[in-house]
C-alpha cells in the first residue's frame, strides 16, 4: 500500500522530514539520547517468510524506497519498510510481536528520571534495536557471558589465595594428630607415671592433677578402679611428702563423688581409716581441706561408710577440727557435711513407699546419728557459729540450726546467746530487705535470710 505524495519525490520527502525534525528537537539533544528498547531472541525461523527466504530488512533495503514513520508521543506500530527518525524510543510488544516507536518525552530528554539515572549508576546505555542484526545481538550476548566468567574465575582465584583447601587442613590435622588417645589410655599413663619410681615429685603431682580431671566422670572412675589406680592413690595418702597426700586425697573425693561402686571398693581399701587420721592429726591446711572434701564424697548417700565413720570416731575428730587454730575455714565445710547427712535421712523418711525404700530406711536405720550429735554437744558447737560475719556462713549455719532444731530445741532455748544473736540479726535483715524492696526486689536473698531467722525465733519463743 503506497502513500507516496503526487507532487514530491521519496528523497524529497526524506529530506523535508529531516528539516522539520530538526527544527523541533536540536540535534545536539537527540545525538546525545540512546533510545530505549526491549530485547528479544530472533530466531532464524522467524526472519524467513513462507518461500524460505529472509524478508527484506530496513539495513538492505534501498533509503530511496523507504516510507516515511511520523512518531508521536504515543506507541505506534512500525510498519514492514518504514524509516524511523533517530531519537525515537522504539520497542518490541512481547504481546503482538510488532515493532512500535514514538517520541521521547520532554523530561527525560537528559536522562532525567528515575530509570535513566538506575540504568547510569549500573552502566547500562539504551540501545535502538533497528541498528542490530540477531547475530549481532548474540554476538553481543555471547560476550557479556564471557565477561562474567572472567569476572567469576576471577574471584574463585582470589579466594583460593585467602584459603587453603579442605584436604590440605585435614593433611595438617593428621600431622598435629597423629594418635588420638581415649581417656582410658592416657589414664593409664598417668598411672605408670605416678607409681613410676624414676618419675619426679612434679610428675607425679602433675599426674594426680590430670586424673582428678579424668575420674569425675562416673565410667572413667570405674576404669580407674578396674585398672588398679583407686588402691595406689589411696596409697598415696600415707606420703611423706604433703603435696602428694594432698592431690591424691582430690583424686579420691573425684572418684568417690555419686559413684557407689569406687565407695564401697574405697572403703574396704581403708581410705576412710587413713582420711580420719589425715585430719586427726597435725597436717597443713590445704592437706586437711583435701581429705575433708575425700570423708564429704565417701559418707554422702553412703549409710554403709557413715555407720563405719561413727564406729571409727568420725565425729569427734570433725569436733577436734573446732579447737585447732588456723582451722576456722573447715568449720563451715563441716557444718554443711552434718547438715547434708541429717536432711538426707529425713527426706528419705519423708518418701513414699516402695521396694528400694524399705532397704535404704533399714540401713539408714543403723546409722545412729542423732543421739552421737546431741551426746558431743554439737548444739552449742553449731550455735556459737551464728555470729559470723559473712553472709554466707550465716546461710548455712541457720540452715544447720532449722536441721538441729528437732533434736536441740530445749538445748536451744536455754541458750540466751543464740536467742540475742538472733534478733541481731533480725534487725539487720529487715533493713536489707526493705533496701531491696526499695530497687524492686520482694523476693531477695535477704528476704529469706531474714524468713530463716524469723522462723528460729518463732519456734524458740
Amino acid at each position: 500500500m503506497s502513500h507516496w505524495a503526487p507532487c514530491l519525490s521519496t528523497a524529497a520527502k526524506i529530506n523535508l522530514l529531516i528539516l522539520v525534525v530538526s527544527v523541533a528537537f536540536p540535534w545536539s539533544s537527540l545525538s546525545d539520547r540512546v533510545p530505549e528498547f526491549a530485547l528479544t531472541k530472533i530466531e532464524e525461523s522467524d526472519r524467513k517468510d513462507d518461500s524460505g527466504k529472509e524478508p527484506l530488512t530496513e539495513d538492505d533495503a534501498d533509503p530511496e524506497d523507504l516510507e516515511v514513520f511520523y512518531p508521536t508521543h504515543q506507541w505506534q506500530t512500525i510498519h514492514p519498510g518504514q524509516a524511523v527518525p533517530a531519537g525515537s524510543h522504539v520497542r518490541l510488544n512481547l504481546q503482538t510481536g510488532a515493532r512500535e516507536a514514538k517520541l521521547p518525552d520532554s523530561n527525560t530528554e537528559n536522562g532525567d528520571t528515575r530509570e535513566g539515572k538506575r540504568r547510569k549508576r549500573l552502566g547500562k546505555v539504551d540501545v535502538d534495536s533497528s541498528s542490530f542484526t540477531s547475530q549481532e545481538l548474540k554476538k553481543a550476548l555471547a560476550k557479556m557471558k564471557e565477561s562474567e566468567k572472567a569476572e567469576r574465575k576471577a574471584h574463585e582465584e582470589e579466594v583460593r589465595k585467602k584459603f587453603r583447601p579442605i584436604e590440605q587442613l585435614k593433611e595438617e590435622f593428621e600431622k598435629l594428630n597423629v594418635k588420638m588417645e581415649t581417656d582410658y589410655e592416657i589414664m593409664v599413663k598417668l598411672i605408670s607415671t605416678f607409681n613410676s619410681s624414676v618419675s619426679t615429685l612434679d610428675e607425679k603431682v602433675a599426674a594426680l592433677y590430670d586424673l582428678e580431671y579424668y575420674v569425675h566422670q562416673v565410667d572413667n572412675a570405674k576404669d580407674f578402679l578396674s585398672m588398679g589406680g583407686l588402691q595406689l592413690v589411696i596409697k598415696g595418702l600415707n606420703s611423706t611428702e604433703a603435696v602428694l597426700k594432698e592431690h591424691a586425697a582430690f583424686v579420691l573425693g573425684a572418684a568417690l563423688s555419686s559413684n557407689p561402686k569406687v565407695q564401697i571398693e574405697a572403703i574396704e581399701g581403708g581410705a576412710l581409716q587413713k582420711l580420719l587420721v589425715m585430719l586427726a592429726t597435725e597436717q597443713p591446711l590445704a592437706v586437711k581441706k583435701k581429705a575433708l572434701f575425700a570423708l564429704s564424697s565417701m559418707l554422702r548417700h553412703f549409710p554403709y561408710a557413715q555407720q563405719h565413720f561413727l564406729k571409727l570416731g568420725g565425729l569427734q575428730v570433725l569436733r577436734s577440727l573446732f579447737r585447732q587454730k588456723g582451722m576456722e575455714t573447715l568449720h563451715v565445710r563441716v557444718v554443711t557435711l552434718l547438715y547434708d547427712l541429717i536432711m538426707e535421712k529425713a527426706l528419705l523418711e519423708a518418701a513414699q513407699d516402695g521396694d528400694q525404700l524399705e532397704e535404704k530406711l533399714r540401713q539408714y536405720g543403723r546409722v545412729r546419728l542423732a543421739p552421737a550429735l546431741l551426746e558431743q554437744d554439737w548444739c552449742a558447737v553449731v550455735s556459737h557459729m551464728l555470729p559470723a560475719a559473712e553472709h554466707d556462713t550465716r546461710e548455712k549455719v541457720l540452715r544447720a540450726l532449722g536441721a538441729l532444731l528437732g533434736l536441740c530445741r530445749q538445748r536451744f532455748r536455754d541458750d540466751a546467746a543464740l536467742t540475742a544473736a538472733l534478733r541481731l540479726l533480725r534487725r539487720e535483715y529487715r533493713a536489707l530487705a526493705a533496701a531491696e524492696r526499695r530497687h524492686g526486689d520482694r523476693r531477695g536473698y535477704f528476704h529469706e535470710m531474714l524468713g530463716s531467722v524469723d522462723s528460729l525465733l518463732r519456734e524458740l519463743s
